[in-house]
């Protein structure tokens, strides 16, 4: 039995709270948050667990054997830091760090302790972007030519970081995750419409070595709230709508052929192919469920996490260049990934 202490019991940590109690192979043993107000309702749901306001005191808990963090970002490194010291295993929500340097510096203290560092990229647990991943590397879509993902709403605000961190983020892992190229370059443009507060609009884009291409378009201002994604490829397409509540995701045998004309080869001719769409079964399960256990049996067993500190890293470098090419008016900034 892994127990499990969770630090930050505000908008998500409930949500992890739910999920380890629920696990069979774990328990959660210890709960911390600096406003008491929100400890109260946590203790009338599950009154064996203790509650604590000093993070502190949970990290250098005996019985804990992994540390949860669901706190502000600006916070995340020095909290897993301090629990991979203490020994802990560590689960922390997206992005792992503030910055590149110090996501790197918790990833060689985990390994140089063999510890499971896991980042919280929610969405890559999802059965839907699990399926597209295996619906892409199979062969089925083909060549891939572009990934365009809209994720808009009203709201909320952060004053910490911008929409980029805050939600572009999702659509970054979830291509991080599915495509098998790497980007190699990134050009962002953004603005923001409240004086002294963080960007709330982004247009990112991204390029690759190859002839694909990337655009996540990130919005705390519309009037609708919008998750849509899609794929397309040289045999078949894909339109992943995470709001849709039956049929999340849709493959569409659509798409162009082009061949040259024999009597002159500079002259192409474009035809389209319309086929059926269909929608696969997906089972539906809660993405943090999936993660949780994936995160105890990694811990149990010694495993390498899907979402490790290496892909937490990759997350926070694409942010870090899509910041620089926000702040120089979209210029182009490569990437090394």
């Amino acid at each position: 039995m892994i127990k499990v202490g969770v630090i930050g019991y505000g908008y998500w940590g409930p949500n992890l709270v739910r999920n380890f109690m629920a696990a069979p192979d774990s328990a959660v043993g210890r709960v911390c948050d600096l406003r008491e107000e929100r400890l109260a309702p946590l203790q009338k749901l599950y009154p064996g667990i203790k509650t604590c306001g000093n993070s502190t005191d949970l990290i250098n808990d005996p019985q804990i054997d992994a540390v949860v963090i669901a706190t502000p970002v600006s916070s995340h490194f020095d909290l897993a830091l301090a629990a991979l010291k203490a020994g802990k295993h560590v689960l922390v929500e997206k992005p792992l760090a503030a910055n590149s340097d110090q996501a790197r510096q918790l990833i060689d203290e985990a390994a140089a302790r063999k510890l499971v560092l896991l980042v919280d990229h929610t969405f890559v647990y999802t059965d839907a972007v699990r399926k597209i991943r295996e619906l892409i590397s199979s062969g089925q879509l083909g060549e891939i030519y572009y990934y365009d993902a809209v994720r808009v709403n009203l709201g909320l605000f952060q004053h910490d970081v911008n929409v980029i961190w805050d939600l572009a983020i999702h659509d970054l892992s979830i291509m991080d995750a599915v495509l098998p190229a790497k980007p190699v370059a990134i050009s962002t443009t953004g603005i923001s419409h409240i004086p002294g507060q963080p960007e709330n609009v982004a247009y990112i884009t991204l390029f690759f070595a190859g002839p694909q291409i990337a655009h996540v378009h990130v919005n705390w201002l519309t009037p609708v709230k919008v998750r849509h994604t899609l794929i397309g490829g040289s045999e078949k397409m894909i339109l992943y709508d995470d709001l849709d509540p039956s049929e999340k995701l849709k493959v569409y045998d659509k798409g162009i052929s082009v061949t040259p004309r024999p009597e002159d080869v500079y002259k192409m001719l474009v035809s389209y192919r319309s086929g059926d769409m269909y929608a696969p079964r997906l089972d539906n399960t809660e993405a943090l469920q999936t993660e949780a256990l994936h995160f105890i049996d990694c811990v149990q067993n010694n495993r390498q996490p899907e979402t490790d500190g290496a892909a937490g890293l990759r997350m926070v470098q694409m942010i870090e260049a899509a910041e620089k090419s926000l702040r120089d008016r979209g210029r182009l900034i490569e990437l090394q990934l």
